[in-house]
């Protein structure tokens, strides 16, 4: 262990010490970027640079258990991402698969896919499903797994569903516009039952959304960090905490 090592530590001690469990998010979202740029700065590829983005989700998960989270989304895939090139698409994929297959494993984890199915290879998709059935239960962190997700398709198959539920109950349009309602529609997200995210993160410096949980983000907090997520430290996630602690959440009051 270097200096710069045992500072970082003794001052990530510091912040922890500082924490209070009872601000705590119980929602975290958490947008996986720079995966890529961090490679590129390395001087390795895109697939080492997913790959590196992978191992990180295990410790980022360590310091939610030991922070008293109960559920992290993590955006492993966007809609957008099967615009990118083949040879950059097929191994991402296969780490994704990888990786819900390790969370799956590993024992501690209820893993739930959230997402577009229908989007993904039959592989995939399979790897998602045994992962979600072999730790159904599981009573630890849900970790919703965000593969093949869009913010704007997840309202889309909201209201689909929603209107196909009502369709087989023989329910007309008329009566079903009496009814709708937005929490009615949440009954129909693929997070439906779980509290909406208190805190979403954003690693690498962009100051979007681009997306993720367009619904269930109206009351979120964002915190926006400038590291590249293979790089994100756990003083950079207790900084997320101690930064969402010291705001004053208003709900429009």
């Amino acid at each position: 262990m270097n200096l710069r090592d045992l500072v970082y530590g003794l001052y990530a001690r510091r912040v922890e010490g500082r924490l209070d469990h009872a601000q705590v998010p119980k929602h975290i979202g958490v947008i996986l970027d720079g995966n890529r740029r961090w490679a590129k700065a390395s001087g390795g590829s895109a697939v080492q640079g997913h790959q590196a983005g992978a191992d990180k989700i295990s410790e980022l998960l360590g310091w939610c258990s030991e922070t008293d989270v109960e559920v992290v989304t993590l955006w492993l895939l966007s809609t957008d991402n099967f615009d990118r090139p083949e040879a950059e698409l097929i191994p991402l994929l296969g780490i994704i698969e990888n990786t819900v297959r390790n969370l799956a494993a590993d024992g501690r984890w209820r893993v739930h896919h959230v997402g577009t199915l229908d989007l993904l290879p039959s592989r995939t998709q399979t790897v998602l499903k045994e992962a979600e059935e072999a730790t159904a239960g599981i009573e630890g962190i849900i970790v919703n797994v965000a593969v093949g997700y869009g913010g704007r398709q997840e309202i889309a198959d909201a209201v689909r569903s929603l209107l196909l539920e009502h369709s087989s109950k023989g329910t007309t349009f008329e009566e079903l516009a009496e009814v709708v309602s937005t929490d009615l529609i949440s009954e129909h997200l693929y997070t439906r039952g779980q509290p909406d995210p208190d805190l979403v993160i954003r690693t690498s410096g962009e100051q979007r959304l681009s997306g993720f949980m367009l619904w269930q983000s109206a009351h979120s907090e964002y915190y926006f960090c400038e590291v590249f997520w293979p790089a994100f430290r756990k003083v950079d996630f207790l900084r997320a905490l101690r930064d969402y602690a010291a705001r004053h959440r208003r709900y429009g009051a």
